[in-house]
């Protein structure tokens, strides 16, 4: 699905979008990026976030924080999507009119029961980020994602 298969469905309004993270980011760079690609996809969605406590790093807290949403689970062993790929998947989502939760772990990642719940499970990347980062980059992600399915310049 494309940008003009898209609002061609006749698709207008604002996704409803639910990230959902162990904890806060930390470092001042983190809570810089965060802050702003947080502000740059609420442009484009409308979009709630749950911070879970460290201590509340479970699949019962989690879970419940993902209560009737699609569920995605960021797991590192999960499938690999280019920004294209992750447009044409919130796309395809929007159309189910569903809030989608995004669900990062803590540093040791998720519990194997949410893995095991969620709808699908995404890998931001091969390689191993810091927790705060991974945070940031899947903001970003998110955000460049949007921009491809409304035809903005920045994703180039």
């Amino acid at each position: 699905m494309n940008f003009i298969t898209f609002h061609c469905l006749g698709y207008d309004q604002k996704m409803k979008l639910h990230i959902i993270t162990v904890g806060a980011p930390k470092l001042a760079y983190a809570k810089a990026g965060w802050d702003e690609y947080l502000q740059r996809l609420r442009h484009f969605h409308t979009v709630r976030v749950t911070q879970v406590a460290d201590k509340n790093n479970d699949a019962e807290h989690l879970l419940a924080a993902a209560a009737k949403t699609t569920l995605v689970a960021l797991v590192i062993d999960g499938p690999q999507l280019s920004s294209h790929q992750l447009a044409d998947f919130l796309a395809k989502r929007a159309l189910e009119s569903r809030e989608v939760s995004f669900v990062i772990g803590g540093p040791a990642g998720l519990p194997a029961e949410v893995i095991a719940q969620a709808a699908h499970s995404w890998s931001l990347s091969s390689l191993t980020f810091p927790h705060d980062l991974a945070m940031v980059v899947l903001l970003e992600t998110l955000y460049r994602s949007s921009t491809i399915n409304s035809g903005q310049p920045y994703h180039k």
